[in-house]
């Protein structure tokens, strides 16, 4: 398998898509810990089916090398330009369709956050963590 490339599209491409500033990250080295050897690896497979449903769906998502939350496999991402950022885990490949829903929501949202309401299972308790915006100020009462 190659883990070498950092994205799924060609260098120089326009890409509407990438005007949301929703963009979903599938980890592709994601190994399965009962068979860690198995080729194609569990985040290649989650990968591929999340960018093939993406394309078809108008959602940006890229495949990358290692997301760094090995313990939870398979993992994905999602930021978008002004909201908040999601880190998922205990992802399948079956779970691809979950991750465009999930990006949906978030992309609609008006405060930046992915409403748990209409959210798959697979992203309620597969969580691992949620990452401020950049321009983020704490309010206190």
């Amino acid at each position: 398998m190659d883990i070498t490339s950092t994205s799924s599209r060609t260098e120089g491409s326009t890409d509407t898509r990438e005007a949301s500033g929703l963009v979903v990250y599938v980890c592709r080295s994601c190994r399965d810990e009962a068979e860690p050897n198995a080729e194609p690896r569990p985040g290649a497979l989650l990968a591929k089916a999340a960018i093939a449903l993406g394309t078809d769906a108008n959602v940006e998502v890229r495949s990358v090398n290692c997301l760094a939350n090995c313990k939870r496999g398979a993992s994905a991402a999602m930021r978008t330009a002004d909201g908040w950022s999601y880190v998922f885990g205990g992802l399948t490949p079956e779970n691809a369709e979950d991750l465009i829903t999930g990006a949906r929501l978030l992309s609609t949202s008006t405060d930046g956050l992915m409403p748990w309401r209409g959210r798959p299972d697979s992203l309620k308790r597969g969580m691992v963590a949620r990452i401020p915006p950049l321009n983020f100020v704490e309010e206190t009462s």
